[in-house]
């Protein structure tokens, strides 16, 4: 086996790439631990070990997202990512150092080996049954009903003058249009749709560009991570809100500490000002701006512009420039809203803190749970509500979520998981429920520690 280990323990040079023929180096878990470090990341996908280290920022999903898996055993999240496991690995081959020695575990740590097997046993059935398969017709008219919205707005304005009940109307029906089309560009970035990676994202590009005005390579670099390493600190950027929110393990670090940036005890009141209205039409523009610009993605700009052209084009001849910007606050914080009440109810209400290097099925199913289905929350939510089933196949389409669900569940009660479901508006008030309990938390930490 060439030995276990590298040269100087672990700490000495790089090892370089296997050679085709040779055996290959072994390495024990104690020893790819040192490797979780910026420019030194190794990593471990099925017992083989990868030094990413130089390869990390060519990632197509990010430097941080691959990073956030370093000196980890990734063999889950690298099946969850990816569908063409084929074209993926040949970017693999030139990476591989070694394997893991024959007595070490394929997981460091105390992990639940017989639930990881269950896991991945439960996916290759979910593949058995042709659940990774999109049906196109159910996408392409969810494509069809935003594009007659987006038409529907403008003739209510067209046909009906820029009256008040006019434009409230039409607001309305392109928020509702704003949102799906945050769903639909959600499910391309998933790579859900098309079985080509590059169909997916050209399609993503013309749904997040010319419909919503924004960068589909922005929003995949911040959401991957938020899939890869859901409600963990400085890994998932949905849950990075401090100091303006404290959430779940920031509420004692910050009482202990005496930090006291805002009155935490009412963010749960605040939240309503600033959370909800300001989340799409300030941080996400801001955000998604600066991206294109310090990242220089050109061709996302112009998509994006090209948005912005035939909105103010389509609204200025009935608004006036003054209106038309009226116009467009009003949808994208109508839009905000329901962005930020249905993607944080299934999150902000479940354990958020520190890494505890889980395996793929515990760390998923910690920070998420269910919404009760219907066919309206279904739609209204897209789909998720099934947040649980989205979080542990995030390439899997949408609309084959209730199949799989029986299986989830049935994997969750075999291994003593909490598989937690919820009505749609008792998910929602648990968002106000977990803010006013961290405020709570900090209060007291801050007033007695």
């Amino acid at each position: 086996m060439g030995g276990v280990g590298e040269p100087g323990g672990g700490s000495g040079p790089r090892e370089g790439p296997a050679q085709p023929g040779a055996p290959l180096p072994t390495f024990r878990w104690e020893q790819i631990r040192r490797h979780d470090l910026p420019g030194d990341k190794w990593l471990v996908i099925e017992r083989r070990v990868y030094d990413i280290s130089r390869w990390a920022q060519r990632h197509p999903g990010g430097s941080r997202l691959i990073g956030h898996h370093g000196a980890e055993d990734a063999t889950d999240a690298f099946h969850a990512f990816h569908q063409d496991l084929h074209f993926v690995r040949k970017f693999l081959r030139p990476l591989l150092i070694g394997e893991l020695a024959p007595e070490e575990p394929s997981q460091d740590g105390a992990q639940n080996t017989q639930l990881i097997e269950d896991f991945r046993a439960l996916r290759q059935t979910a593949k058995d049954m042709k659940l990774f398969e999109a049906d196109p017709i159910f996408f392409a008219l969810l494509l069809g009903h935003i594009l007659a919205m987006e038409v529907l707005g403008w003739l209510i304005v067209y046909l009906l003058g820029p009256g008040w009940v006019s434009s409230t109307l039409a607001a309305l029906i392109l928020a509702i249009s704003q949102a799906q089309s945050w769903c639909l560009q959600h499910d391309l970035g998933h790579a859900s749709i098309f079985r080509k990676s590059r169909w997916n994202h050209v399609a993503q590009q013309f749904v997040m560009g010319q419909l919503k005005g924004f960068s589909a390579h922005w929003w995949n670099f911040r959401h991957f991570q938020h899939h890869a390493k859901p409600n963990i600190f400085h890994k998932d950027p949905d849950v990075t809100v401090a100091p303006v929110f404290l959430l779940g393990e920031s509420s004692v670090e910050y009482g202990k500490k005496k930090r006291r940036y805002l009155p935490y005890n009412h963010q749960h009141l605040y939240f309503f000002l600033i959370g909800p209205p300001l989340l799409t039409l300030v941080n996400f523009e801001v955000e998604n701006l600066a991206y294109m610009l310090v990242c220089m993605r050109w061709t996302d700009l112009l998509w994006a512009a090209s948005f912005y052209s035939r909105f103010f084009l389509s609204y200025i001849p009935f608004y006036g420039i003054p209106g038309a910007l009226l116009l467009f606050v009003a949808v994208r914080v109508l839009e905000s809203h329901w962005f930020v009440w249905i993607t944080q109810m299934n999150h902000i209400p479940k354990e958020i803190g520190h890494e505890k290097h889980r395996d793929w099925a515990n760390s998923q199913l910690a920070a998420t749970c269910n919404v009760e289905p219907s066919l309206f929350i279904d739609w209204f939510s897209g789909h998720l509500n099934f947040q649980i089933e989205h979080h542990l196949f995030p390439t899997m389409p949408r609309h084959n979520y209730r199949k799989v669900a029986p299986l989830v569940k049935a994997l969750c009660a075999k291994h003593g998981l909490h598989y937690e479901v919820k009505p749609f508006l008792t998910a929602l008030v648990d968002i106000i429920r977990s803010l006013k309990k961290s405020g709570n938390v900090w209060l007291d930490a801050y007033l007695h520690q």
